[in-house]
């Protein structure tokens, strides 16, 4: 698992909205951990902020134990900090949150025109389509899509 600072990154929206729905449902962090088949302590961890989960199958089973998504509880970005710890390691995760960081604070701070926003949006779009494509090209065959070959 891989430690996301709270001065760094993306907004600890996992924590509250955790703590959030384990409140709702009236259970105690023990009792969401043998729901969820984990740890009380990795709870208690995820809630404190300390930690976040590092794979989609360990916040699944919390959002299945809780009865709600793993969009809901991950917020609008977690998804891709997970997603790029699990194919890149740490260091992909930390660099996708420093990025989802740097890019909401751009668009947040209100310094920018509408035009420039509408711009940097169009850049971004056109480098993940351009990354999709090469990945496509250059993935080992044992990774593609047969609709891809």
């Amino acid at each position: 698992m891989f430690v996301i600072k709270k001065e760094r990154g993306i907004p600890m929206v996992f924590k509250e909205r955790l703590k959030e729905k384990r409140t709702e449902a009236n259970l105690t962090q023990v009792e969401l951990a043998e729901k969820a088949g984990v740890t009380a302590r990795t709870i208690q961890n995820y809630e404190l902020g300390s930690r976040k989960p590092s794979n989609m199958v360990t916040i699944q089973k919390i959002a299945d134990a809780l009865n709600t998504t793993t969009e809901y509880l991950l917020g609008s970005s977690g998804t891709y900090v997970v997603e790029a710890h699990e194919k890149g390691g740490a260091k992909a995760a930390k660099d996708i949150e420093e990025l989802v960081s740097e890019v909401t604070g751009m668009f947040a701070g209100g310094e920018l025109s509408e035009d420039a926003i509408e711009g940097a949006y169009k850049a971004l779009t056109d480098a993940y389509w351009i990354a999709k494509e090469n990945n496509k090209k250059y993935a080992p065959k044992t990774r593609r899509k047969k609709s891809d070959q």
